[in-house]
């Protein structure tokens, strides 16, 4: 895995702490559970999004770029990770945000605006489709902007979660564990893709399992065609031997729901249970649903009680600030 002639920004805290769910596996009555605490990578409160930031940011600065654009939804956590990251290293940040200005910022956009952010709110166009016309916009003004795209999904993304893989198969060993699954939140491309190529490169047996947290389309194209189209593009990257087809994702869509950063039952109770068996944050969007799924593969044997499963926490939590109304908190243990 000879990456390093790739550009690198040191921006987190690495590796991420891996620990066993004991008391959640308890509740559940099995399996063995562990998980990853990407919640902990250190930028802006954490989550994966700084791994993928390390890379993209590194090909930003290597190309001389002055300030830096990408988008998301009101509450992406995509967003104000880079939003901190662009502070950090002194470049102007430009968020294009779904939706509309709300009366009172809190939440991920909350710390966007303390990041010192120029924010374009965007209406229905939530993945960047108002990007070209911004980055136009910067051009005329002199300025040398680059693109982050949503989620920080292409191949350097892609990339960093081979890093990420080869991090979690050290800690592994070294605690002497093993995984029938590595379950997440699977929702720009990038982190699973990530995952399926870190997994063949290093040989693992574990099920790389992606909860989708979405249902649309990425650049139009469906989501599943998308992430294994980027895998092998970033086996491409970095001159890896490695092809992947749609029968080497495992992409659960049983749990979308309502659609995207809509609350409802699964992803309240997988919030409340994880917080009250081990004093750890879900946020209401991605994780929260991606352990709401977990739970239930788990209560209908879809995965089984003999099973040695990871969660990978992607981080997110600053977003419960902005869900309260939608959040059923029993307050019972």
């Amino acid at each position: 895995m000879d990456y390093n002639h790739i550009p690198r920004q040191s921006l987190g805290f690495f590796p991420t702490p891996l620990i066993e769910l004991t008391r959640l596996s308890d509740k559940l009555g099995g399996p063995t559970m562990f998980m990853k605490r990407d919640d902990n990578t250190g930028l802006a409160l954490g989550g994966n999004k700084t791994r993928k930031l390390e890379f993209i940011m590194g090909d930003a600065l290597a190309q001389g770029a002055d300030c830096v654009i990408t988008a998301g939804a009101a509450q992406s956590n995509h967003c104000r990770q880079t939003a901190a990251a662009v502070a950090s290293l002194g470049l102007d940040c430009h968020l294009v945000l779904g939706g509309e200005e709300p009366e009172q910022a809190s939440g991920n956009l909350l710390l966007d605006k303390i990041f010192g952010c120029h924010i374009h709110w965007a209406g229905a166009h939530r993945k960047g489709e108002d990007i070209p016309k911004i980055v136009e916009q910067l051009k005329t003004q002199g300025k040398k902007p680059y693109v982050i795209p949503y989620g920080g999904s292409n191949e350097l993304g892609a990339l960093a979660f081979v890093e990420a893989f080869k991090e979690l198969e050290s800690q592994r060993t070294s605690m002497d564990v093993s995984f029938t699954h590595i379950v997440f939140a699977s929702s720009s491309g990038a982190t699973q893709a990530g995952l399926m190529l870190g997994k063949k490169m290093l040989n693992s047996p574990a099920q790389i399992v992606g909860i989708n947290i979405d249902k649309g389309e990425t650049d139009k194209v469906p989501f599943d065609q998308y992430t294994v189209a980027l895998a092998n593009s970033t086996a491409a990257l970095i001159a890896a031997d490695h092809q992947f087809s749609e029968s080497d994702l495992i992409l659960n869509s049983d749990y979308v729901g309502g659609g995207y950063g809509v609350v409802g039952a699964l992803e309240n109770e997988a919030i409340e249970m994880t917080a009250q068996t081990e004093g750890i944050l879900l946020d209401p969007v991605y994780t929260g649903r991606a352990m709401g799924g977990l739970i239930d593969m788990i209560r209908t044997g879809k995965i089984k009680q003999t099973d040695r499963v990871l969660f990978w926490h992607t981080g997110g939590a600053p977003a419960l600030f902005a869900y309260s109304s939608a959040l059923e908190i029993t307050q019972k243990r």
